[in-house]
């Protein structure tokens, strides 16, 4: 059983930061990728930013030069540095891992962690 549990969501102000963390859990090979996709009432969810094994990093054009991704391979941690925020990035944040056996791959999703940006 693999489980990603995040940390860190709260209220902030506009202009404010945060940062969230996400810990994978439970009996696995490896993690492909870790990363944070968000969901806002009434809209899609969206990628925010990815990490994969390699070192290899995917923005959100939203969050470009606002947000760094990271990780703490040993933790299996991944972290979502958050800065200059704003009341568009209100949303419920998602932790994802593709997590890997030595016979299968699946992706996993944490149960999110609400951010509220106020003006």
């Amino acid at each position: 059983q693999v489980q990603l549990v995040e940390s860190g969501g709260g209220s902030v102000q506009f202009g404010g930061s945060l940062r969230l963390s996400c810990l994978a859990s439970g009996v696995f090979f490896s993690i492909d990728d870790m990363g944070w996709y968000r969901q806002a009432p009434g809209k899609q969810r969206e990628l925010v930013a990815s990490i994969a094994r390699d070192g290899t990093v995917t923005y959100g054009d939203s969050v470009k030069g606002r947000f760094t991704i990271s990780t703490e391979n040993v933790a299996n941690t991944v972290f979502l540095e958050m800065t200059s925020l704003k009341p568009d990035d209100t949303a419920v944040y998602y932790c994802t891992g593709l997590v890997a056996t030595a016979t299968w791959k699946q992706r996993y999703w944490g149960q999110g962690t609400q951010v509220t940006v106020s003006s």
